[in-house]
């Protein structure tokens, strides 16, 4: 039975002080309940991953996060807590103590709800939460499609269970994905080359990995095990070369009404827990592994940065490195470092002769930009350097590179 906003509001005002509030993220942010909390809880810390902008934000709430979206990357109360996803539950067990999670799910289906299109981290705050007998409270969606797996819990699990109805979806209709740039295609198209039938695939967050998913319609058998799947999974079912009997398995989800309704009650989506998708010994059992990431800058050592501008937290770990290790341990399995040579915005080579910011993954079977493919892995550091400067960086600081090579003793 739904619960009445007085109810929910006494739950709140239970609470202790400054309590820790672990809330849904990415695409499933509940916002309505978040409102709520921000008008009867004074002082609270807010943990969620890639958080959307529309956050309540005013003196009182510090905004906490391991991987950091746009409503909090300029947040002036942000407690950035470095740790790749597959380790965030654990942190909720020791150090980041949950007293409240907030999260979003589906309304009650045969005595149970769903998680939905965000099971990540959520499952293992709710565990850690009721380990320290916190409240457990759901904003219960009748827009939210019923998932599978790890996603399903007893109505009785939520001590406050307050039915809304919302949009999910960040569009209506399904997204169309196609390369914004030459660049972009050129570079989807080169990753695409590499991807074997029968490939089980992990695409990362950006327009490169989207770039990649139209030149995949050819391909046939493939699989999906990822942290996230959106809207070009449709295209690629629909042009056959998704193998059928293959689960997708996933633990979060960003995409259209269309994607949700095809998610809501479908056998064939499995949604599981981070610890689960982001295992790098899971993902080294799946057949040849391929896993699509890109960075901010590469370096001569095969370094990638996907985290921090200068000082300034960017995103975060998230599970590049996870699904590195992983597929790299896979039997066929390969690591494919994808992004622009020069980053349109910021007007700079995104190769560099050395990451000043702290690295987020290295040894990856091959870096690919629009310049061409480096091959990395098996190679030694000279033969690297010099696939990246001849094949990936832009034509007009290769000389620079090629200096600064040979200081670092690379040349």
């Amino acid at each position: 039975m739904s619960a009445t906003l007085g109810e929910l509001i006494a739950a709140l005002e239970a609470l202790p002080p400054n309590p820790r509030i672990v809330a849904s993220g990415n695409g499933a942010i509940p916002f309505e309940l978040l409102q709520i909390a921000d008008r009867n809880v004074p002082k609270f810390t807010l943990n969620m991953l890639a958080a959307h902008s529309g956050l309540p934000s005013r003196e009182g709430i510090t905004h906490e996060t391991s991987f950091v979206g746009s409503g909090m990357r300029k947040s002036p109360h942000l407690s950035y807590v470095p740790a790749r996803l597959s380790m965030v539950p654990l942190l909720f067990k020791n150090a980041l103590p949950v007293d409240a999670v907030i999260a979003h799910t589906s309304v009650p289906h045969n005595g149970k709800v769903s998680l939905g299109i965000e099971t990540n981290v959520v499952v293992g705050a709710i565990e850690a939460c009721k380990a320290r007998g916190g409240t457990i409270i759901a904003q219960a969606n009748k827009q939210m499609p019923y998932t599978f797996g790890d996603s399903e819990y007893d109505v009785e699990d939520f001590d406050v269970i307050y039915e809304v109805d919302l949009p999910v979806a960040n569009y209506r209709e399904r997204k169309i994905v196609s390369a914004s740039s030459t660049d972009t295609a050129t570079i989807g198209a080169a990753v695409a080359d590499r991807v074997l039938d029968g490939s089980v695939l992990q695409l990362g967050i950006g327009a490169i990995p989207d770039a990649v998913l139209p030149e995949l319609a050819h391909k046939r058998g493939l699989g999906i095990w990822t942290e996230m799947f959106s809207d070009g999974l449709l295209a690629l079912i629909e042009a056959g070369a998704m193998d059928q009997e293959l689960p997708i398995t996933a633990s979060f989800s960003v995409g259209s009404a269309e994607l949700y309704e095809w998610m809501h009650l479908n056998p064939n989506v499995v949604m599981r827990r981070t610890e689960t998708t982001n295992n790098p010994g899971n993902i080294a059992k799946q057949r040849q592994m391929t896993s699509v990431n890109t960075a901010l800058q590469v370096d001569l050592f095969g370094q990638a940065n996907a985290s921090r501008i200068n000082t300034r937290i960017h995103s975060g770990f998230g599970g590049q490195t996870d699904f590195i290790v992983g597929a790299l341990h896979s039997k066929g399995g390969q690591a494919i470092m994808a992004l622009r040579s020069w980053h349109p915005k910021a007007d700079v080579s995104t190769i560099v002769p050395l990451i000043d910011e702290p690295v987020t993954s290295f040894q990856h079977s091959a870096i690919i930009t629009e310049q061409g493919v480096a091959e990395i892995f098996g190679n030694d550091q000279a033969k690297q350097c010099w696939s990246i400067i001849n094949k990936t960086a832009h034509p007009s600081v290769r000389d620079e590179l090629w200096e600064e090579a040979r200081a670092l003793g690379l040349a």
